[in-house]
């Protein structure tokens, strides 16, 4: 079930790294103050090569795809822990307190967990 993951174009690459560094560099005007003019030559940079498709950008590009494969791989499973410990345990510890039995398991004395709907629905002309 592994499935390959395809890198980005340098293209595309280079284009998000102009926006990052123009945001960076235009980010102190906000605050009156003065604007990163290496991050705008660093964003210039970005652009010319991105829009060159050039194959400078490679290195970089397989540098930042490998370092965002990390980032998921150690993400990811804390993410998932906050939402189980968070969310799932103290949902169930709440049901247990309360008896709670939303999927009727705990009946006694039937042949089957089928449960029979009163108000039935006709699949008929159904478009």
């Amino acid at each position: 079930m592994s499935k390959k993951i395809k890198v980005s174009s340098n293209k595309s690459f280079g284009i998000v790294f102009f926006i990052v560094f123009v945001l960076i560099g235009l980010y102190p005007l906000i605050n009156q103050e003065e604007y990163r003019l290496w991050a705008l030559v660093v964003a210039s940079i970005f652009f010319v090569l991105g829009l060159i498709n050039s194959s400078i950008l490679t290195p970089l590009n397989l540098l930042w795809f490998k370092f965002g494969m990390l980032l998921g791989r150690i993400v990811s499973p804390i993410i998932m822990a906050f939402v189980f410990f968070g969310v799932v345990t103290p949902t169930g510890l709440v049901m247990k307190f309360f008896k709670k039995d939303l999927l009727k398991l705990k009946r006694k004395n039937i042949k089957s967990y089928w449960i029979e709907r009163k108000n039935k629905s006709v699949m008929k002309n159904q478009f």
